[in-house]
Parts: structure tokens; C-alpha cells; sequence
């Protein structure tokens, strides 16, 4: 087999450079057969769900972010390779056991969504939010977002959720007493708290790029919560004229979508919930169901493969592709491979040991609860 990569340690801008001995899209995919079947006993891919089906299949185990890490490190493998984005990974290394590698194909596979909320916008945050208000803040954050972000709420005694047991995790923040900081995405944290019976009057909006956020001391003191300016630019290509539309044109259809969406799509669709909410979903109804569905278009075609007896499409007319997730293609995972066979892996993802500590002290929180 050619020596196709550059290998050696990564760092997180590292992306293995392709020989002008380049294999065709097809040979990458024959070499990728061989090597996974090589190295079985030493690695493990992990495919999250919105990757493409030229990745999906390779991957041991599919899945959201979270059920993805706990389920790689308890394989007891020495290599894990997460084709996922870089938050992911740093997620499973941050549950990882000692003996394991975490790697990420291409390393510059990041999160439009975790990159709206950096550590020191959330500091200067709740350094003016704590001297405004008298109340107790209990930091959340979404799983979709940095490590030094999950290790902040650790320090402050707050919880990481997810958008399957977010009700759950702001249910216990309220019962802390205070208001609840809520970061990176608003929409997962508007729509849940608006479920939970919290009123619209009662949310603001954080944007660090204003003054203060954009938020005055008086809007501070009567929030319940506060919501950062972050959202999942996929999840955004939904709009209410899409479901209303569906459901003139086909009544019949069941509009579904992600908590990840706007407000108003949310309130216009029939359903709305997880990721694993929609797959349990879809799979339980009875043959002949149609479904329109606001998510990642690899995801929803992939459900209307395996579901030939159901009716599966996007609600928008436009493919809604998270692009970042498609920057681990299958050149990069064969890259990642072929330097474990080499014993020089590359773009191994790694978290402090600090950062971990407060991390998984965020982490077990939210495990408490859940």
C-alpha cells in the first residue's frame, strides 16, 4: 500500500497532507476495508449521526455526541476514532481511561455552535450577571460546547445537559434556586423552558459582543433566565412557512423536528425532541406514516433508507448539511488508520487534567440527575 499521509503528532490545526500518489475516492474506500479489518483489535470508530454514509459505514457504533464517548471507552481499545467534530472528541477523552487515544480525522472539524461561546465571553458574562443580581446563577451548558466550558460549570456548581435530558437538568438548576444561565445554544434553552411553563418576558437574550450582553441591570435582576446568543446554524435553515406549508399540502404528515430549532418552527411543528427522540419516534409508527423532519439531512435520508415502509423527508427544500461534520471524509479517516499502523498516530484530541476534573464533575451532575 502507498505511504499516502505525513504522520506524527498532531496538534489541533494538523491535517495530514495527501501525496501527489493521491488514490482515487473508490481505492480510499478498498484501503479502508482492509486496514479497519487490520486493526480491528486496536481501534474503534465511532460515527456520529449526521455523518455522511461513506463514514457511517466504517463506524462500530453510531450515535449522539455523549452515548458515542461512554460507549467507546468501555470497548477497552487503545485507539478510538471519533468521526465526529472537535468537541466530541474532546468529550471522550474527557470519560477516556488511560490507556486510550482519542482521535479525531480531521481535527479542523469544529461546531459553528460551540465556536459562539468561548471562555472568556462566558466569564466576563458572569462576572456582570453575578455583581448585578443578588440571586444564585446556576451556570448549564449544552454538551455541544468546549471543555473549558463543561470544566467552568464544574467550577461553579452547575451541570452539563443534552438535548434528551435538558428538561430534567433545568428542573434541578431551578430547584437550586436563582436564575439559570443557559449557554451556548438558546433555542435547546427557550424551547425547553418555555415547555417547562417559564414565560417568554421572563428570558433574555446574552450577546457578548454588546455592552453587558445587550442586557440592562433591571433586565438582569427580573430574568429567570439567560440565554446566550448562540444557535446551530442547521438546525436555523427551518422556518415556520416550511411546516405551514406541510401541513396545507399534506395534513397528514407529521412535522417533527429538533429542539435545536427556532421558536416558532418548534411551536408550529407537531413534535419536537432529541435526536434519539425522533429515531424512536419514526421507528415506532405503524407502516404507511409520513413524517417531515427538521434535522441534518444525512440523518434524515438515512432514516428514509432504513424505513422503506414510512414516508421520510426533509421539511426544507434546501439540504440542510452540517458542513463542518462533512470535513471528516473518508481519506482523513483512512490518514488516521494508516498512521496508528504506522505507531506515529495523528490528531490525537486531548483535554488537561484540570480542565477534566471540573469537567467530570459537571458531567456526574448531570448523571445524578438524569
Amino acid at each position: 500500500m502507498l505511504d499516502l499521509y505525513e504522520t506524527g503528532q498532531s496538534t489541533k490545526s494538523h491535517l495530514p497532507l495527501i501525496s501527489k500518489d493521491e488514490l482515487s475516492d473508490q481505492d480510499i474506500l478498498h484501503e479502508l476495508d482492509k486496514i479497519k479489518l487490520e486493526l480491528k483489535d486496536e481501534v474503534v470508530v465511532l460515527g456520529h449521526h449526521y455523518q455522511q454514509d461513506d463514514i457511517i459505514k466504517y463506524a462500530d457504533h453510531i450515535g449522539d455526541s455523549l452515548a458515542l464517548a461512554k460507549k467507546g471507552i468501555t470497548l477497552n481499545k487503545p485507539y478510538i476514532i471519533f468521526c465526529g467534530v472537535h468537541f466530541m472528541a474532546e468529550t471522550a477523552d474527557i470519560l477516556s481511561q488511560n490507556n486510550q487515544s482519542i482521535i479525531l480525522p480531521d481535527p479542523n472539524a469544529g461546531c459553528s455552535m460551540a465556536d459562539m461561546a468561548e471562555l472568556k465571553d462566558i466569564e466576563q458574562a458572569w462576572n456582570y450577571l453575578t455583581a448585578t443580581s443578588d440571586e444564585k446563577i446556576i451556570p448549564v451548558t449544552y454538551i455541544n460546547c468546549s471543555a473549558e466550558l463543561k470544566s467552568f460549570v464544574g467550577k461553579h456548581g452547575g451541570s452539563i445537559c443534552t438535548s434528551s435530558n435538558a428538561e430534567k437538568v433545568i428542573k434541578w438548576a431551578q430547584e437550586q434556586g436563582g436564575k439559570l444561565l443557559f449557554f451556548p445554544d438558546q433555542h435547546l434553552g427557550r424551547n425547553t423552558c418555555f415547555k417547562m411553563g417559564i414565560p417568554l418576558e421572563k428570558m433574555n437574550i446574552y450577546n457578548p459582543t454588546k455592552r453587558n450582553g445587550g442586557i440592562s441591570p433591571k433586565e438582569v435582576i427580573n430574568s429567570k433566565v439567560i440565554l446566550w446568543h448562540g444557535y446551530c446554524s442547521v438546525h436555523q435553515g427551518f422556518t415556520p412557512t416550511q411546516v405551514n406549508n406541510i401541513k396545507s399540502n399534506s395534513p397528514e404528515t407529521t412535522v417533527i423536528v429538533h429542539p435545536e430549532c427556532s421558536f416558532e418552527v418548534v411551536q408550529a411543528a407537531d413534535l419536537s425532541g432529541s435526536t434519539s427522540y425522533i429515531l424512536d419516534t419514526i421507528e415506532n409508527a405503524p407502516p404507511g406514516s409520513k413524517f417531515a423532519v427538521g434535522t441534518e439531512i444525512n440523518l434524515v435520508n438515512r432514516l428514509s433508507n432504513q424505513f422503506p415502509d414510512k414516508t421520510i423527508y426533509s421539511l426544507s427544500p434546501y439540504q440542510c448539511l452540517c458542513t463542518t461534520m462533512y470535513r471528516v471524509r473518508p481519506r482523513w479517516l483512512l490518514s488516521a488508520f494508516q498512521a496508528i499502523k504506522n505507531k506515529s498516530p495523528i490528531n490525537i484530541i486531548t483535554v488537561s487534567e484540570e480542565v477534566k476534573k471540573n469537567s467530570l464533575k459537571a458531567l456526574q451532575t448531570m448523571l445524578e440527575i438524569s
